[in-house]
């Protein structure tokens, strides 16, 4: 009998088993399946037998496609704020998972997108497979990466994080880890054998030691190939120079670039390289999930996150009307309110104490506590 609770939890041995449970939308996360998350994070923190978390997905298509797009869809166009309510839920469990004391292993199999990005990349301990195809594409639907993506992205080598921002592009395993989004390459058929062997450690070392024994080369991947045209085009400081430069450049793996970039929303464009610019700078995960709280926040009410899911996700015609059509139309105090506090009668995600005025936050830069 199949159980249809959308997060399952199963202690063995030494490890909290925890399984995103639904199969059929990639599990895509709903608001219940964070709550569920974070608490289950809060007992384990606590629970002295647990050693350490193991995060999967059910089903063979992917770890998790996201957060809940259509229901944040139906949400905007009513009016409604459940959204909102969801990403201060969801952000808060991304500074969990990042902050989690314990070896919290993810395995990132299959498809890892958006939200997905958000329960799996910040873990001390992220495992892809051959399978695996890695993705914040949230530009193509007139959104902004978040879950903590813009810093993750913005710690890549670099521009490879512009690059794969801004184009919402896919990589796999080899190029997961190339740009700090991942840590190990364990095969798909290892994967059973690999939570066994966590079930049996007893300490975080243990856990460390057991995922390397399980790490090999992966194959190949893409993204080292094009360092040399993605540094030179993405460092331009406008969305505009970087398209010029790879319409401009002799490679024609940039020219089609170029025009990738053109279909994708005009605005979250701009948004998005100003935001991962930002991140780039600020001190802590905490600090990045403020920013993008505002960001989100303020980008669902624009009509291209509506018809980014329309015409991707909904009617799946392809061919979004995006408003402003242009880049030229999108300026940058356009851009700038988007990271402005906000305003009376909203409340801030507030995960980031204020630094006092004189002082100016460092760098933090991720980092694994279990490499």
């Amino acid at each position: 009998m199949n159980d249809d609770r959308p997060v399952l939890l199963e202690t063995r041995g030494h490890c909290l088993h925890i399984t995103l449970n639904r199969p059929r939308a990639i599990n895509a996360l709903t608001h219940a399946m964070v709550r569920l998350l974070d608490g289950a994070l809060a007992r384990a923190e606590q629970d002295e037998t647990v050693t350490s978390v193991v995060l999967t997905g059910a089903g063979d298509r992917g770890l998790c496609a996201g957060g809940d797009i259509r229901a944040l869809h139906d949400d905007t166009r009513a009016g409604g704020r459940a959204s909102l309510e969801f990403w201060r839920d969801e952000y808060r469990l991304n500074a969990r998972i990042a902050r989690f004391p314990k070896p919290y292993v993810a395995l990132m199999d299959g498809i890892v997108m958006g939200g997905g990005v958000g329960v799996s990349a910040h873990a001390s301990l992220r495992i892809v497979t051959e399978r695996s195809r890695v993705a914040m594409p949230e530009t193509g639907i007139g959104f902004v990466p978040d879950v903590g993506g813009t810093r993750l992205l913005a710690a890549a080598p670099g521009e490879l994080g512009t690059h794969l921002a801004l184009t919402g592009r896919s990589v796999g395993a080899a190029d997961a880890l190339l740009c700090g989004l991942a840590d190990h390459y364990v095969p798909t058929r290892r994967l059973p054998e690999l939570t066994e062997a966590l079930a049996a450690s007893a300490t975080a070392h243990e856990v460390a030691r057991t995922v390397r024994s399980f790490s090999e080369e992966p194959p190949a991947g893409d993204l080292a190939a094009q360092r040399d045209w993605i540094d030179a085009c993405y460092a331009a400081d406008t969305v505009e120079e970087i398209v010029r430069r790879l319409q401009d450049s002799a490679t024609p793996a940039a020219v089609d670039t170029a025009a990738e970039l053109a279909a994708r929303s005009p605005l979250a464009l701009k948004v998005t390289l100003a935001a991962v610019r930002r991140a780039a700078r600020l001190g802590s995960l905490e600090a990045v999930l403020d920013q993008e709280f505002r960001v989100s926040g303020r980008i669902r009410e624009e009509p291209d996150f509506v018809e980014g899911v329309r015409a991707r996700i909904i009617d799946k015609d392809g061919s979004p009307q995006w408003k402003p059509a242009t880049l030229a139309e999108v300026d940058d105090s356009a851009v700038a309110r988007f990271f402005a506090p906000l305003g009376p009668g909203e409340q801030e995600l507030g995960l980031a104490p204020a630094p006092p005025p004189a002082e100016r936050p460092e760098t933090e830069p991720p980092g694994r506590r279990f490499p």
